[in-house]
């Protein structure tokens, strides 16, 4: 067990939701505890570095697509403007949350096992996809080497077939297109004779299944514009080699893809983006939902199950679907509840303290899906987006002009 005397706020995961929370509460919470000078917030991510996971559809295809400077950044350089004694970093996997003894067990990058007791903790440690090609599943290191795999083997790829029509799946196959076979002219609806197959499999009836039907089929007519159809209502039932797509050691194999139908597609590339895996798996089953993901206060974002100061946030939590803004809209909420907690467990009355925050879940369809470089489809608030504005807020750069200031904390520099 690490021996601090001080009260660690530890925050797991080291992505949109752990960067924010732990800036937030270096910002706005730790100033105003007595005795602040006893916290340290330490966030312990498997990765040093931050990613812009959206931009993984078109980041896999070649690094001069995104200044390499921005795409990935530094955790701890982000947090050098924090007091050295109030902020601590820590590569490492969590294995074992003992919420009843109130420690995590991780282990380091190097391989040693430690302990680390907390007063207060924040899990943000996000989801895994089933492709290590679009998600930071482990360090920065894992998701570059199957980058580079992969982009040896595009070059003489003829077939590639995509499981999943959400976003992921949608924006992979019309990347890929675009790079791969270009676009249709402006009076062709389709592109004939494309030099690479790109073949999109969904279960659904319709690809983008969070957008209504007319933005789901405008998607369809802009991946038809790069070489990519659509095959709806079909189920993948198996595929041979087994993990491929998904195992290092076949992420680039030529692979059958067996359909719930009988049929079958032959692919040279197989990526696999039909869903994500919370990554929960450190965590006692009975804070868990069925899904996986932990049960989550939708209000307070506590995990109440767990005792006292044990919070949630992000994909991993169940208060809300995943979506970053939905992570965002959060931060503000979970940070003025572990304030106000924390006071209590200082010994302030709660005539003293704030009351609770309360989340309120934005269930409007919002949803942007870049189509290549200078096409989308989406909706904001509920109201349809034109690719224009699709293209301007997201297609550009995949939200990579957003991040400089949620990294260094400038975002949360206001209490709000």
């Amino acid at each position: 067990m690490t021996s601090d005397p001080r009260k660690n706020i530890v925050v797991l995961g080291g992505s949109y939701g752990g960067v924010s929370t732990a800036h937030y509460l270096l910002k706005h919470a730790l100033p105003q505890l007595p005795e602040k000078d006893s916290y340290q917030v330490v966030i312990v991510s498997t990765s040093s570095q931050a990613l812009c996971r959206p931009a993984c559809p078109r980041a896999m295809i070649s690094d001069a697509m995104f200044n390499q400077e921005k795409l990935f950044i530094s955790i701890p350089k982000q947090f050098e403007q924090y007091p050295k004694e109030s902020f601590g970093f820590v590569q490492g996997t969590a294995i074992k949350l003992d919420h009843t003894n109130r420690n995590v067990e991780i282990t380091l990058a190097s391989g040693t096992p430690e302990a680390i007791a907390f007063h207060a903790l924040v899990i943000a440690t996000g989801a895994s996809t089933p492709s290590p090609l679009l998600s930071l599943n482990r360090d920065e290191q894992f998701l570059k080497s199957s980058w580079i795999e992969f982009r040896k083997a595009l070059p003489t790829a003829k077939s590639i077939v995509i499981a999943g029509g959400g976003p992921a799946g949608v924006e992979a196959a019309g990347e890929l297109g675009e790079y791969l076979n270009g676009r249709a002219g402006w009076f062709n609806s389709t592109l004939t004779n494309p030099k690479v197959s790109i073949t999109v499999v969904t279960s659904d009836s319709k690809i983008l299944p969070s957008l209504r039907l007319s933005i789901a089929n405008k998607a369809e007519k802009y991946l038809a514009q790069v070489g990519a159809k659509v095959i709806k209502n079909i189920r993948v039932k198996s595929i041979t080699p087994e993990g491929a797509g998904t195992e290092n050691t076949v992420l680039t194999s030529k692979a059958v893809v067996m359909l719930d139908d009988g049929k079958t597609l032959e692919a040279d590339l197989y990526i696999p983006a039909f869903g994500t895996r919370p990554n929960t798996s450190f965590i006692d089953k009975s804070l868990l939902m069925v899904d996986g993901r932990i049960e989550t206060n939708s209000s307070t974002l506590r995990v109440d199950k767990a005792g006292p100061r044990i919070y949630a946030v992000g994909d991993v939590a169940s208060y809300a679907r995943p979506a970053v803004h939905l992570i965002l809209n959060a931060i503000p909420v979970l940070g003025a509840n572990i304030k106000r907690d924390l006071l209590l467990a200082a010994g302030k009355k709660e005539t003293e303290v704030s009351e609770d925050r309360k989340f309120e879940d934005d269930t409007r369809e919002t949803q942007m899906v870049p189509i290549g470089k200078s096409k989308g489809v989406g909706a904001a608030m509920g109201y349809a987006l034109p690719s224009f504005l699709v293209w301007l807020i997201k297609g550009r750069d995949y939200w990579l002009w957003t991040t400089g200031g949620l990294w260094s904390g400038k975002q949360w520099a206001k209490e709000s």
